[in-house]
């Protein structure tokens, strides 16, 4: 039996560019973590030591960073499909590249009611995802966001599940809803594309759906979340979720002579439920 090298690719992870746009007095941050890597015909890097056709990592590092200034970042997807051009364009043995991009959001500091222009406090919460796989026939794009955490204090219930001898969990007429969303949407038309519009829309479309639909399991509620993004959003062909349910208990106050309807609660953080789902467009119905 021949053994033989496998799918392989090779980059540089992790890269923190930050870009600043002071052309004005009134400053821009753009806050990137940037991952590459390269596959192609590299087997000989792996079989003999030979490294002629390898762009090396740290040539993509500098790239990353080359490319913040050259190419500007109006958006990670434009930056993250010129970066991949230019890797390609510099490896005549690469086949493809794929470049991760992570932004991190700020806030102008308000100074008497108005934004600073060139102070910034880092802003918690999600984190803006990019994914650019390029490759000689296509450029698929995937944005998403993830650590997107959303409560909500009534309108969710949990009940009627399946019950067997290991079963303890009692039903729930209502109950907190709450989860660390990670969303994953890939475009099937890039060319026409406003992708920081597209982003802000998906959003507040998730957020919107996430408030106001009436929810008897997390399972729902994501399905209703990705069908009114799709819906809304001829250009995305699917959409997929990743989404622990962040469970609050009820905390007995009996003890200490105290009523507690459903006002005090024990945040978990582990063990939790762990929902996935993709919402697709069904060409055929």
């Amino acid at each position: 039996m021949a053994i033989v090298l496998g799918p392989n690719q090779y980059g540089k992870a992790e890269n923190r560019v930050v870009r600043i746009v002071r052309d004005t007095p009134r400053h821009e941050i753009h806050d990137l973590n940037v991952s590459t890597a390269l596959r192609g015909d590299f087997a000989a890097a792996h079989t003999d030591g030979d490294q002629s056709r390898v762009l090396p990592t740290d040539t993509q590092k500098n790239t990353a960073f080359a490319f913040a200034k050259k190419h500007g970042v109006t958006s990670p997807e434009d930056y993250a499909l010129a970066l991949a051009r230019r890797l390609v364009e510099a490896t005549p043995a690469a086949t493809g590249a794929a470049v991760l991009v992570e932004q991190y959001a700020w806030d102008r500091i308000m100074v008497d009611g108005t934004g600073h222009d060139h102070a910034f406090v880092r802003r918690g919460g999600e984190v803006r995802t990019t994914e650019v796989d390029l490759s000689a026939e296509a450029a698929h794009v995937t944005s998403g966001l993830k650590d997107l955490v959303v409560l909500k204090s009534t309108g969710s219930e949990f009940k009627g599940f399946l019950r067997d001898d290991y079963t303890t969990l009692p039903e729930a007429d209502d109950r907190i809803l709450a989860t660390s969303l990670t969303a994953r949407w890939r475009y099937a038309d890039r060319g026409r594309v406003d992708w920081n519009s597209a982003y802000d829309d998906v959003r507040a479309l998730l957020l919107a759906t996430f408030a106001t639909t009436y929810s008897r399991a997390l399972q729902e509620t994501l399905y209703a979340m990705g069908r009114t993004v799709l819906e809304a959003h001829g250009e995305i062909a699917e959409i997929a979720f990743t989404a622990p349910n962040k469970h609050h208990f009820l905390v007995d106050l009996a003890p200490f002579g105290l009523d507690n309807p459903g006002e005090v609660f024990i945040a978990a953080d582990r063990p939790y439920g762990l929902i996935e789902a993709t919402v697709t467009r069904d060409d055929d119905a």
